[in-house]
């Protein structure tokens, strides 16, 4: 048998004794790799604030704030970033009435080295924290694992935040912006924004929809190099992630009102939906891209489209909550993607390897 059959074998034996109930007895481990909560993760308030570019954006009537300095008031990109999180935890505590000492674990990344975004922007908090990393899925990657956390039953009130600064994005990955270089049409702009989410056990009237189960995602690697074409090095792990829950709780696209991928942009776009065709699965009428939404291609000059941790997590916030809360949707896939890559990395001639993390959102 060869090791390819041998690990297919292993993988159906593992799914077939992993369906039934565990924890506490509600939660279930679904297929290769999802998790049914037995009882819903509450999303008990959320806040999005972002920068001026995507203020002036099609969805910047619905963002929290809008700040026309994309300094922050500070002196560096990287304390700007720092300033845009804190502030966005600070307006998610003030909008739901609860104290920072309320929060069990704060699950919080960003894109820059060593997230130094989250660890200096949330210090003064004292909370304890999980600093994480997805690259531009962390949104869903923090919200997974702070709904685990609560469906296990060992935190009642966690808070999930994420951010990206176009500035800070671009010293850390290609050039700082005073070398002034060209950026391909293929290329998406990293997004000024920050999105936080108040996750917590208990229904309560404030609670804005609930999180029923999650699938975590796996490394997908097509060999693409092009770290200017993060869309196309993303889409095989979104359409990996989308298969596999799919796959796992037995459903088809139309199941969710939308399967809303987080970073693709315009080009990626076409190759998740490509991807998935190839395994008979039409997701065609049902998809749609956080990083299409959040900008005006035409007016705005953005290339491929948004991207960066800030951009799921704020159209999250600002739009998809609205959506469900509106019944305009009943339910979501929501799929933010992440580009696996750094400087060093890149500089070494390695491939881009995509990873995303898929998250159903429920309206009340």
């Amino acid at each position: 048998m060869s090791n390819q059959n041998q690990r297919k074998e292993v993988e159906n034996k593992l799914s077939q004794k992993h369906s039934g109930e565990i924890g506490n007895g509600k939660n279930k481990m679904v297929g290769k790799q999802s998790i049914e909560f037995g009882t819903p993760v509450r999303i008990r308030c959320s806040a999005s604030v972002v920068g001026k570019k995507e203020g002036q954006g099609p969805l910047g009537h619905l963002f929290d704030k809008i700040c026309t300095d994309d300094t922050f008031g500070t002196k560096s990109w990287e304390a700007a970033e720092s300033a845009l999180q804190k502030a966005t935890v600070e307006l998610c505590l003030e909008k739901s009435n609860t104290n920072i000492e309320e929060i069990r674990y704060l699950f919080a990344g960003d894109l820059l080295g060593q997230c130094i975004a989250s660890s200096f922007g949330l210090a003064e908090f004292n909370r304890p924290l999980f600093g994480l990393y997805g690259a531009c899925s962390t949104s869903a990657l923090s919200i997974t694992l702070g709904s685990i956390a609560i469906a296990a039953g060992v935190a009642d009130k966690v808070m999930c935040v994420t951010s990206s600064h176009f500035a800070s994005a671009e010293k850390e990955f290609r050039f700082p912006l005073e070398y002034g270089n060209q950026r391909p049409l293929s290329a998406s702009w990293t997004v000024i924004g920050s999105g936080a989410f108040l996750l917590a056990d208990t229904p309560n009237e404030k609670d804005r929809a609930i999180i029923t189960a999650v699938t975590p995602g796996r490394i997908v690697d097509y060999g693409l190099k092009d770290s200017m074409n993060m869309g196309m090095c993303m889409a095989p792990a979104a359409a990996d992630v989308i298969y596999h829950h799919l796959q796992d709780f037995q459903r088809q696209p139309d199941y969710y009102d939308r399967i809303i991928t987080g970073d693709l942009g315009h080009v990626g776009k076409q190759g998740v939906i490509d991807l998935l065709k190839q395994k008979g699965i039409d997701i065609t009428a049902q998809h749609m891209d956080c990083g299409i939404e959040i900008f005006d291609q035409v007016t705005q000059d953005t290339h491929a489209g948004g991207s960066g941790c800030g951009c799921a997590a704020s159209v999250l916030s600002a739009y998809i909550l609205k959506q469900l809360e509106d019944k305009t949707w009943k339910r979501v896939l929501f799929v933010p993607t992440g580009a696996l890559l750094s400087k060093v990395s890149f500089n070494e001639g390695n491939s881009v390897p995509g990873i995303a993390h898929a998250v159903v959102v429920e309206g009340i």
